[in-house]
């Protein structure tokens, strides 16, 4: 297992926030582009993909900050 120190720890916590609200922004526009009925559909895949590498970094950091513990 990975051993962090607080400083290390700190700013993947504050990356981790920084990611989820970037995923939650992403979201909201991608659900805003959709219901316009307007949006390039081009632009709204690379939302969704963006979305997805946001969402998958998102996972890496939760089982880095929380690892699974086995009682």
């Amino acid at each position: 297992m990975l051993s962090l120190n607080r400083e290390h720890e700190a700013a993947l916590g504050l990356e981790l926030a920084t990611k989820r609200q970037e995923h939650s922004d992403l979201n909201a526009a991608i659900d805003t582009l959709t219901e316009s009925k307007v949006a390039d559909p081009m632009l709204l895949q690379r939302l969704k993909k963006r979305k997805l590498g946001l969402k998958d970094r998102i996972v890496q950091l939760e089982n880095i900050l929380l690892p699974d513990i086995i009682a």
